[in-house]
């Protein structure tokens, strides 16, 4: 049996005629960029997560990039990151000239650990950032206690959480702002690079939609200096008709979750994810812990099952960030985690029995 880590062609019976019928529209109409689609999926993605304001971007990282401009995040300020994240989260940190400070993770859901945050605080902090890592929200509620005690701002990475909730509410308006991936293997995913951001504020609202294109919020009359961030047409169509399907893929998801959990609940040297009380995890990625993962890796992929690794290598230990100074033994929990972590395949569309085989082979392995 075949089972890929990821396979995007399993849902295109369901959504194809409608964006095929969207795309055509687009191309009748000539309007490729933040036009009708745009708006449209800006307003549906706003209700679906419960805030005020959407704006459609060109990329996760743009989103990053907008929403520390927007909170007027610049040179020389701290901003507080995990460790344990794709590197875009650090980098958009780094495009607006401040410097991400990285603090570990918690060994058991991956997040930023609450405990490591307060101690990394200086006179030169202005903001935390805690990543929504594999579909779980981080906790927020202390994090927003710290928050308020520092006069600090919190920026969600939502690129991972898709209708994720934290204590009944839907991640994107927890903070101040937050930004979005729709990458196309993410739970919303576009067929391209397409990105956003959520707040509740209107002035920050305001500010995003001119930077994103070109400082402008009249065609030729540049207020300030922008970017240019626009999201197509043809990916906000992607985005409008696969949102209509959301809720459902997410349960699938959660579905599938609950059947690794089940199937691999008793298998020795495996450790399978926690998720925490009063949250909704969407399982963007099943990541387990495990004990000779290369070997676990390579077995599996001899047996036809394709895995990831996120993340091989914690932040702090990348070429990109060496000039921050960490070396080895910095960030112990990250850095163990890299050694042990596996994502497993994980998409609504897969079979109980795909599942069962990839739980079966991992259990021959460890026989």
């Amino acid at each position: 049996m075949i089972v890929p880590f990821l396979d995007l062609k399993a849902q295109l019976p369901q959504i194809r005629p409608d964006i095929e019928e969207r795309f055509a529209g687009i191309i009748g109409n000539t309007a490729f960029v933040c036009g009708k689609e745009v708006r449209e999926f800006e307003e549906e993605f706003s209700r679906i997560h419960n805030i005020e304001f959407t704006v459609g971007l060109s990329s996760g990282t743009a989103g990053n990039h907008l929403a520390l401009l927007c909170c007027g995040i610049g040179r020389g300020d701290e901003v507080i990151v995990p460790v344990n994240t794709f590197v875009a989260t650090a980098e958009a940190i780094s495009y607006t000239g401040a410097i991400p400070v990285f603090v570990d993770v918690n060994e058991n859901t991956f997040n930023i650990n609450i405990d490591k945050i307060e101690k990394k605080i200086t006179n030169k902090t202005r903001a935390i950032i805690p990543v929504h890592l594999f579909g779980q929200p981080a906790d927020m509620n202390p994090i927003q206690e710290l928050a308020e005690k520092y006069n600090l701002l919190v920026i969600e990475d939502a690129a991972q959480a898709h209708c994720s909730e934290y204590r009944g509410k839907r991640v994107g308006g927890l903070g101040e702002i937050a930004s979005w991936s729709f990458y196309p293997g993410k739970n919303l995913g576009a067929w391209g690079e397409a990105g956003a951001l959520t707040v509740n504020n209107e002035e920050m609202y305001k500010k995003a939609r001119t930077m994103r294109d070109h400082g402008s919020e009249k065609k030729y009359y540049h207020k300030i200096i922008g970017f240019n961030y626009r999201m197509s047409e043809f990916q906000a169509a992607v985005l409008n008709v696969k949102m209509k399907y959301i809720e459902e893929w997410t349960e699938m998801r959660r579905n599938n979750a609950r059947r690794y959990e089940e199937g691999l609940r008793d298998v020795e040297f495996v450790s399978t994810p926690k998720e925490l009380e009063n949250v909704r995890h969407v399982y963007h990625l099943y990541v387990v812990r495990v004990k000779n993962r290369q070997k676990l890796q390579m077995f599996l992929n001899e047996n036809g099952i394709g895995t990831g690794l996120h993340y091989p290598i914690p932040l702090h230990l990348t070429g990109a960030y060496s000039h921050l100074g960490h070396k080895e033994g910095d960030f112990p929990v990250a850095e163990k985690l890299a050694e042990e972590i596996l994502s497993l395949p994980m998409f609504p569309e897969l079979t109980e029995e795909q599942i069962a085989y990839v739980c079966d082979r991992v259990k021959d392995f460890y026989s």
